[in-house]
């Protein structure tokens, strides 16, 4: 098999937009815009995920309430916020699709490498888990950086790898708040996006994986933080 940057990061979203909206790039005359899309939970809570979409395939319906069904990838960029640079995600739009019944409406396959050390932790109830930062390539000679996390044998699996190793992963985009301390001394809440790992594989050689075999994206939907 040849490997192909087009395999190794997908993403398939369905849900409702929630914010307006606004531009964000251009690139060779073609604008980008983004926005926000509340993609639910079985538990029934939700995450808040920004997605950005080309003009050339924006339609008069996306706006607020209206539902998108969209297939794309999970991609980074450098922001400076107050001279310092800030790893941005978002889920960036390739093909729009009318709604596909039974799949899971929040859903991720990546293939990368490990380029941070993974931190492995337990918390104080001894859930086990790993974070670990992921570098998938993309077209052009450019490279994605993709958080994970994550949890019970998989978080044991994951603290054994190296920076370098080459990892296969599946799981849902979550969103999560945190309170970030400004410098005077107060606080303000602030949007974390990573990749919950449901599958976890390491593999060293991608003749010898296929990861379309390997992992589901419409993977039938469950509780990711229950994989001990």
């Amino acid at each position: 098999m040849n490997y192909n940057t087009e395999k190794n990061n997908k993403v398939y979203v369905y849900g409702e937009i929630v914010s307006e909206a606004t531009f964000s790039h251009e690139v060779y005359g073609e604008g980008f815009y983004e926005f926000l899309v509340k993609v639910m939970r079985l538990s029934g809570q939700a995450d808040i995920l920004p997605v950005t979409v080309s003009e050339r395939i924006m339609t008069d319906d996306m706006h607020v309430g209206s539902f998108i069904c969209a297939l794309g990838q999970f991609r980074s960029y450098n922001k400076l916020e107050d001279g310092k640079s800030r790893l941005m995600l978002t889920v960036f739009v390739r093909e729009l699709l009318d709604t596909q019944p039974g799949k899971n409406p929040n859903s991720i396959v990546l293939s990368g490498y490990i380029c941070k050390p993974p931190v492995y932790r337990t918390t104080p109830f001894n859930r086990e888990i790993a974070d670990l930062l992921i570098a998938v390539n993309r077209s052009y000679n450019k490279s994605d950086y993709i958080p994970a996390i994550a949890w019970g044998r998989n978080a044991r699996f994951v603290r054994n790898l190296s920076v370098g190793d080459r990892v296969a992963l599946s799981g849902r985009i979550q969103s999560r708040e945190y309170q970030k301390k400004q410098p005077d001394e107060t606080f303000v809440t602030m949007t974390a996006y990573e990749v919950s790992i449901s599958k976890l594989a390491a593999f060293d050689d991608e003749t010898d994986f296929d990861i379309d075999e390997e992992f589901d994206l419409y993977s039938t939907p469950h509780a990711y933080q229950n994989n001990d």
